[in-house]
């Protein structure tokens, strides 16, 4: 086949005139860092989720440490959550001085399997952290249970999860604690960003000190028309606050939400219409009760060859690819701090898994190329990929 000429890149935002006008008019306004824009993307995500509150963040890790700080998450703890994600979230637990314990996933989905999280709960766990992983959520049902019989707590880490629903229900409207990312790379974004979303009044509180220096009321409301400048400091705290910039930008995209999630589907009905009996190489399972999934990754899983020499072959087609993720369980830190873990399913999938180009702005025709692309490795008609 013929090699393309332009690099086809594993994931790029999509940016049309809406998000220019939404940017430009917050940077016309003269009032670009946390305003009015921020108070509106918020109240577009409870109205989303379901939840009672929505607190937007520089940053989903931003979000995780305010989370786990606000709840009083720290040394002695045990907080059970999933290898198989980025080390952001690990990297919070540990910073906080508490334990994280890994549980093990089903290999098909990648999501965290809920009998393993039952039987690694301690006296000493604090906390439940699952993964919807690539945007199907996990099995919430399941997972609350076990955290409301043994009087735990449930942090979402919906990362991947703008738009990913659970028997009807949209992620972070459990009632429980939920933090979303907004990065470059998500199905939404603000450029960095990302939003915690939850129904407890008194952790709402904690959480808007702890965000920004500690200080009660935001920046517009101190310095806008008739504010007071005054402010006192209850407890010391970060700053983690989105700017009106970012904000104007997530507003646009959240307008386009369901108009990004559902190109996304249609691209992987082709991946997986194109792409299936091809041996040597697994594709996603599927979740077997009702959900929507928002399709933020497209993970498949490479069987016949080295994974290193398969992307290799990708890049000599132009075409990029992601792994998500390096199991957490082995990273050098990780080992050394907390000890070694054997998690099968998780090590299984963690040597295979490679994530394949998936963006709303992706062609009929791209999807094809990749297709045809990885039918020539795998089958080992390479010889027009070199």
């Amino acid at each position: 086949m013929k090699i393309r000429e332009v690099f086809l890149p594993l994931n790029r935002p999509s940016i049309g005139e809406t998000e220019i006008a939404g940017v430009t008019a917050c940077l016309r306004s003269q009032w670009i860092t946390t305003g009015p824009l921020c108070k509106s993307f918020e109240e577009r995500f409870q109205e989303l989720t379901g939840a009672r509150h929505a607190v937007s963040l520089c940053s989903a890790t931003a979000g995780m440490h305010l989370v786990i700080a606000a709840l009083g998450i720290g040394p002695g703890d045990e907080v059970i959550t999933p290898s198989l994600t980025f080390a952001s979230t690990v990297n919070m637990i540990a910073m906080q001085g508490a334990r994280p314990v890994f549980a093990d996933i089903h290999y098909d989905t990648l999501n965290i399997d809920a009998a393993d999280i039952e039987a690694r709960i301690t006296p000493k766990t604090k906390a439940i952290i699952p993964v919807h992983f690539a945007g199907a959520p996990a099995e919430m049902d399941r997972i609350l249970e076990i955290a409301d019989r043994h009087h735990l707590i449930v942090i979402e880490d919906a990362a991947h999860a703008v738009g990913t629903r659970y028997r009807g229900i949209h992620v972070g409207g459990f009632g429980k604690v939920a933090v979303f990312s907004f990065h470059p790379l998500k199905n939404i974004t603000t450029g960095e960003g990302g939003l915690i979303a939850h129904s407890d009044d008194e952790l709402e509180k904690r959480l808007r000190l702890l965000r920004f220096h500690g200080i009660e009321r935001d920046a517009w409301k101190r310095y806008g028309r008739g504010g007071n400048p005054e402010y006192d400091i209850e407890a010391p705290g970060w700053k983690y606050n989105l700017t009106d910039i970012q904000a104007a930008l997530g507003i646009a995209q959240l307008s386009r939400l369901d108009e990004f999630n559902r190109r996304r589907a249609e691209i992987v009905a082709l991946y997986r219409t194109e792409l299936h009996g091809i041996e040597g190489m697994e594709l996603p399972g599927e979740s077997c009760y009702p959900h929507d999934h928002a399709h933020h990754l497209f993970v498949v899983k490479i069987l016949a060859m080295e994974r290193e020499r398969f992307m290799e072959r990708l890049s000599d087609y132009n075409v990029g690819y992601g792994l998500h993720f390096p199991a957490c369980h082995l990273l050098k830190y990780v080992k050394e701090r907390f000890g070694v873990v054997k998690l099968p399913e998780t090590e299984r999938a963690a040597k295979r898994i490679l994530s394949l180009p998936l963006f709303p702005d992706m062609t009929d025709g791209d999807v094809a190329y990749v297709c045809a692309a990885v039918r020539e490795i795998l089958c080992g008609s390479e010889g027009g990929g070199n």
